[in-house]
């Protein structure tokens, strides 16, 4: 199964990253950005798997630069958010 084949699944992923980036002392602005690019990339080389992914891929298209960047940040403190509740 690919990680993105379930939302729970890619933000488990994507919070491992996270971790990783941090304790590898990347900053917040750097981990931001490498959010975008992995965003942009996923927007324009893959097709959604599920239904939020979807939605986001969507939304992504239709931003401008800035809230792309923005999205970006939103994904990265979404997770951040879900691993300090846990």
């Amino acid at each position: 199964m690919s990680v993105l084949d379930n939302f729970d699944t890619w933000k488990d992923f994507l919070a491992s990253r996270l971790e990783q980036a941090q304790s590898q002392g990347m900053g917040q602005e750097t981990i931001s950005n490498m959010a975008y690019e992995v965003g942009d990339y996923l927007a324009k080389s893959t097709e959604a798997k599920n239904d939020e992914e979807g939605v986001l891929q969507d939304i992504w298209t239709a931003a401008s630069d800035d809230e792309r960047q923005s999205i970006a940040s939103a994904m990265v403190k979404l997770v951040q958010n879900e691993g300090n509740t846990n």
